[in-house]
Parts: C-alpha cells; structure tokens; sequence
C-alpha cells in the first residue's frame, strides 16, 4: 500500500456513512469501515468483487444507480434502496452516487455513499402504524385503544354502532373497517338517513319496482342492493321513524327486504354499519326509537372521542389539514407559528375535527406567506380568546412548538380539575409519572 492509499483509507474510515468505489468493471476497488459495518462483510472480502455481489441490492440487476452514474453521468441524491446484509436481512439504505476521474479527466469507475437508515424506517412505521389508520389521525389514549380493535372488528361480520358527535369523524371509522375486512372488494354505499323523509329513505334503501308509485316508470334498485357484497353505511340512524325502524329491522334479523311494490323478497348478503350523534338510550326512553333494533345494531359499540378529549392530536391533525390543503391548491403554505398552535390547542371544538378543518381552510385562504399566524384565524376565534390568549403559567421560550402546546394544555386541564393529576393522566392518557415529569421538564406553576 502506498502513501496515497494509506490516507486515502485514513480519510474514507473517518466518515460515518458507507463508501465504496468501483472500476468500471464494476469490481470494488476501496470499502471503508462504515460499509463493512452496515454490510457486514470485511474490506478485505468486498475488494475485488463485483459490487452486485457484495450487496445484492433490489436496484442491482435493473436499475443500477452506480450505472446510470458512470455512463450517463447522472449524479444519485439520497435514494432509498433496500440491500442484503452478510446475515441475510433486508437493510434499507440511502444512496448517492458520483463519478471517478482520472487527472486527465477521463471517467474510471464510480463511487457510492450509504447511510443506514434501518432506525429511520423502524421509527416511521412506529409513527406510521401508532398515529394513522387509514385517513384516521390520532396518537392519543383514546384513539390507539380503536386502532387496536379495528382489525379484529373488520375480520367479523356482526353489525357496528359508531357513536360520536358531528364531526367528529364516523364515517372515517366506518370506511376503514370496510376497507378491512373481507368485503373490500364490495362497494362502500352511505346512507346520511335524517337527509330523507320517510317515504324517499324507505325507496333510497330498499328500491322499487316500475309502477309501485305514480313516478316509477321503471325499476330501481335500492342502496341495499347497490350494497351487495359490500358495506352499507347508515348515518344518523337515530333519526329515522319509527315506520323504518321496522323495515330495517327485518333485514337485520332475516337479512331479507321487498322493494316498493314487489311481489317477491331480496336476500342481502351486506354488512351493516350505522352511526348516530345522539344517545339512542335516551331515545328509546322516550319511546322514539325501537329497543329492539337498538340491540340489533349494537352488537359492536365504537364510542368516537370528540376532538376536545384528545387534544394530544391536533397538531398532528394540523399537519395532515395543512400538507392537503397544500397538494389541493399548489400554495406553498407548510409552517404555523407557535402562538396560533398554541392558540387552536385550547379551543374547544364544539364541531370537532371538521370545525378545525373549517378553521385551517379559513387561515389557508387568508395567508399570504409561508407561516399561518393569529391573523389569518376567523375573528370570532382571535375575539373568544383575546383576554386569555398566552395566560398558561411556566417558562417555555426554549421548547418547541408542540411541546408548549402540550404544556398549555396540561395546565389547562390541572386548572380545571384543581390540579388533581390522576384525573388530568387520564384524561391525556398517560402515566401519572409521566405527567410529573412533564410538569417539571415545563417548569409549570400549580399554585392556585
């Protein structure tokens, strides 16, 4: 080894990412010790091999970047590829790409640069798989508890009941357990029941035949049957009479219906998903909902937190709102200033998730720049909280925007319930420790 390569390979072990080099051959002529680590195959074996062999990567045989490099001379930034370490298992990695010269200038061979990013990939499938489900965003307590049981519930057929206040996403639920289960194939039909009178709902449901009524010049399948083989999703169910509380009642129990006017009756092979903003117990006190179908439908109850009791989540839920209204309208709105977070973590969303969405798509019209600021809010927002905006006790000029969030939050609720912190863990769905390291990591103030 000359001198050359003895600092040539001082320089290359250095470096934290994987460097190799290649002739233009493709036969490896240098392997520092950050690619022996990431491969798991010493230097001494990868010098002299061709590089698809020593890495056996899923971009080796038709779409080699190191290739595309050395002929064309086009340069690879940060490609996420997938190769096979010395133990067989699969290690994503990011590439970059560049050609080698001669002094005269003349093209040699290539080098690579990789980085491991096996604990980047973990932490976004963690991310990934504990804040979404489907379109459904959410990392609280309450949430992770339904993405835990959406599964098993899809995999069933039984009847579900998804109760929830408006807006708060019910039909977001419904969709991912049809998307779920065996049916996804099948359509996904929606029902909004207190959209109809009766006599429209009762034909919107189950069809009729021509001359059932005067209007009906020809046959006309029900929702029902536009349902078969799939989900049908029946919205604000608590609003329909008592005359169709019947009629579904028996397609529940003998999943069986007749359109209007038809002499025979249909089997329906559908899986049936309702949802209601009120609490039909009390409705059946009242003597305007029908006990027994109430127990038909509840044989699987989801109860949806509204969005001031998981508050955890609506950053997340900005960010998501944010980056849709961005690939919607082309505007390159992508930041909220930490005042106007601050700002929508304490409201109280009486319209939920889609009260929040109503109020970002106000801000995003608004907005002139890159950032969403307290002026762009609807004035009734900014006027509500004028003389209490920013009166959370504590210290946070070094934290971040979402931890002064959670901070505003947490002293929020501590107020509200007297500082009793059980009730505020549980509310927030962590850890009475937790919630003491976290008061103190705030530096928050509990005297009353």
């Amino acid at each position: 080894m000359n001198n050359n390569d003895f600092h040539r390979d001082i320089i290359l072990d250095s470096i934290a990412d994987g460097v190799f080099t290649v002739d233009k051959n493709w036969y490896i002529t240098s392997f520092n010790r950050a690619a022996e680590d990431i491969t798991g195959i010493s230097r001494e074996k990868a010098i002299g091999q061709k590089c698809c062999d020593i890495f056996r990567a899923d971009i080796c045989q038709n779409a080699c970047a190191l290739k595309s490099t050395i002929e064309d001379e086009n340069t690879v930034i940060n490609r996420m590829v997938n190769i096979i370490n010395s133990e067989g298992i699969t290690v994503p990695i990011s590439i970059s790409t560049a050609v080698l010269r001669s002094e005269s200038g003349d093209v040699i061979g290539g080098v690579e640069t990789f980085r491991d990013m096996s604990t980047e990939e973990m932490l976004r499938k963690e991310i990934k798989n504990s804040y979404t489900f489907s379109d459904i965003i959410g990392r609280s307590h309450e949430i992770r508890k339904i993405f835990d049981v959406l599964p098993d519930i899809a995999r069933s057929d039984s009847t579900v009941l998804i109760e929830g206040s408006s807006g708060s996403g019910k039909e977001l639920f419904a969709k991912a357990i049809h998307n779920l289960s065996r049916r996804k194939s099948g359509k996904f039909i929606v029902v909004n029941c207190s959209a109809l009178p009766d006599t429209l709902l009762e034909s919107e449901l189950f069809g009729y035949v021509k001359g059932a009524f005067t209007d009906a010049r020809t046959d006309k399948p029900g929702r029902f049957a536009l349902a078969e083989g799939g989900t049908i999703f029946l919205d604000e169910i608590g609003d329909i009479s008592p005359f169709v509380q019947v009629k579904l009642l028996r397609i529940i129990q003998e999943r069986e219906y007749e359109p209007l006017g038809a002499a025979k009756t249909e089997k329906a092979d559908v899986r049936i998903i309702t949802a209601t903003n009120k609490i039909l117990s009390e409705l059946i006190a009242k003597g305007t909902f029908r006990e027994d179908l109430y127990y038909r439908l509840n044989v699987i109850k989801i109860s949806i937190p509204s969005l001031s009791a998981r508050r955890q989540d609506i950053p997340l839920l900005v960010d998501h709102i944010l980056r849709k209204f961005k690939a919607r309208t082309g505007n390159e709105i992508d930041n909220i200033s930490e005042e106007t977070l601050d700002l929508l973590m304490r409201h109280d969303y009486p319209g939920n998730v889609r009260e929040l969405e109503n109020i970002l798509e106000h801000a995003f019209v608004l907005c002139r720049g890159h950032t969403i600021e307290l002026t762009h809010l609807p004035k009734e927002i900014l006027e509500h909280y004028a003389d209490n905006f920013g009166s959370a006790s504590g210290e946070t000029g070094d934290l971040s925007p979402i931890e002064k969030a959670e901070s505003g939050v947490i002293i929020d609720l501590l107020k509200k319930h007297s500082g009793n912190k059980s009730i505020v863990s549980n509310i927030l769905g962590i850890h009475k420790t937790t919630l003491w390291r976290k008061i103190k990591k705030y530096n928050l103030d509990l005297q009353p």
